[in-house]
């Protein structure tokens, strides 16, 4: 198991209430944890990966979510089992668009 873990600036900050969880840990998938981190003013991504060697993509993909939503006074935790890059952005941004969707 590797762990990864990404800080980024935001200056979204998102009203959260209850955390978003979206996704399941499985083969060749993974879930989504986002909470709020009041007062951080950042988005913190933690990582837990079954596959071992992928720090620079995990590093890009995650730096093209924070490039596209800004989020801020946020941690997210991904629970990976092997997903490919294109279906942690899909849950990401999945995760994004039911914050969204919790936030009155």
């Amino acid at each position: 198991m590797e762990k990864l873990h990404y800080t980024f600036a935001g200056s979204h900050a998102p009203s959260i209430t209850t955390p978003v969880l979206v996704g399941v840990v499985g083969s060749g998938n993974l879930e989504v944890l986002v909470e709020a981190a009041p007062g951080s003013g950042q988005c913190a991504l933690h990582i837990d990966t079954s596959a071992r060697g992928f720090g620079p993509i995990w590093q890009a993909v995650a730096q093209d979510f924070h490039q596209r939503h800004q989020l801020a006074d946020v941690r997210i935790s991904v629970n990976d089992m092997g997903a490919t890059p294109a279906v942690v952005s899909l849950r990401l941004d999945q995760a994004v668009a039911e914050l969204k969707g919790a936030t009155p």
